[in-house]
């Protein structure tokens, strides 16, 4: 690692030194080298007192050791604001991380890109979507921006991998870690064949003040923000309030007036988001074309559904609890936990929070 790439790891990494200080600092000195060059008294012209002491001590050349063995292992890089090859879109956001660890292919930084994102809690149904429009936006040439969380984001994350615009995930922790622990095959998918990216320094555990923050990053890359299901909790508005502001499109797909799942998006759809039904919708809006065959392609998915089974007539598409579906359909309820086991097991029923159930097919 050489002595500029040293200098800017090092000043990412001081206390109390925020990213609007740091790049005010290098806006002044011209390269985190002289920065550190710098005396304390002139530091002081643009930093705290107490900061600009801690960088007249020098660099921690402790803290930076462990990368310089990281960065030789294979697509592992890092990029710096002052990199050409830096996201262009990332530039035009309030507040850009000055610094950027990747693992896989950074030229789909500067690929058009589209994020989609929604609950870790998803429905069958709202999995099946989320993986389809990211495989049509991706055999677009679309790449897929999402936060490799469960739910939601790990169905776009395959979508995007199964074609040509691929996939990068943004995530919470530093690049040595995998959270959540079971998307350790995503994660290893994502390093060959996408891209794993990351603010956070190498040994960052996912402390829950670090997933609202990288929203940005996900948003920021993005030409548009699609939300598949959220709730009025989930952080995926989060997402889409910094899409808006970062002034990008925002998506949304509707769902059941009583889907807990769905509230989230239709409070986005009211809010002025674009209703959308198939991925050709976005690609309409951000006007690019897509190959019908492309389209059509459905999701790797269970096997086949079963529309004859008389219970998924009488459940509809939407939540029901069980004493209603009893009295609809005759059946007891231990009748009925056995028949919704199986078809859930079958992924022809979701099980959805508050003992409600939903047919997905």
């Amino acid at each position: 690692m050489d002595a500029e790439l040293a200098s800017w790891v090092a000043l990412t990494q001081v206390p109390g030194l925020g990213d609007e200080s740091l790049r005010r600092l290098l806006q002044a000195f011209g390269s985190a080298e002289h920065v550190y060059a710098a005396p304390a008294h002139a530091l002081r012209q643009h930093v705290k007192p107490a900061v600009a002491d801690r960088i007249a001590q020098g660099m921690d050349e402790a803290a930076t050791a462990p990368l310089a063995e990281w960065l030789a292992g294979p697509g592992n890089s890092i990029i710096t604001l002052a990199d050409a090859d830096y996201p262009q879109s990332l530039l035009n956001i309030p507040d850009p991380p000055p610094l950027l660890y990747a693992k896989g292919n950074r030229t789909l930084l500067n690929r058009p890109s589209v994020a989609v994102v929604g609950s870790r809690n998803a429905t069958a149904q709202g999995v099946g979507h989320a993986e389809a429009f990211a495989l049509a936006m991706s055999s677009a040439g679309l790449c897929v921006i999402s936060g490799m969380a469960h739910g939601i984001d790990t169905a776009a994350h395959r979508g995007g991998l199964r074609a040509a615009g691929s996939s990068i995930a943004v995530v919470g922790t530093g690049l040595d870690r995998v959270y959540p622990a079971a998307n350790r095959e995503l994660a290893h998918a994502l390093a060959c064949d996408g891209l794993l990216l990351s603010e956070f320094p190498l040994g960052t555990p996912p402390l829950p003040a670090n997933f609202p923050r990288r929203n940005r990053i996900i948003s920021g890359l993005s030409l548009g923000c699609l939300v598949v299901e959220a709730s009025m909790q989930s952080g995926s508005l989060i997402t889409a309030r910094l899409a808006l502001e970062q002034g990008r499109e925002v998506f949304a797909i509707p769902g059941s007036i009583h889907s807990p799942q769905a509230k989230g998006c239709h409070h986005l759809i009211k809010q002025g988001a674009k209703l959308v039904e198939s991925a050709q919708d976005i690609l309409d809006e951000l006007g690019h074309s897509v190959r019908e065959a492309a389209m059509e392609s459905p999701p790797a998915a269970g096997p086949a559904p079963s529309p004859e089974h008389p219970l998924l007539a009488q459940l509809g598409f939407d939540p029901l609890d069980m004493d209603s579906l009893s009295l609809r359909s005759g059946l007891t309820i231990e009748a009925l936990s056995a028949i919704l086991l199986q078809l859930e097991l079958e992924g022809h029923v979701a099980a959805l929070p508050g003992g409600l159930y939903q047919r997905t097919v």
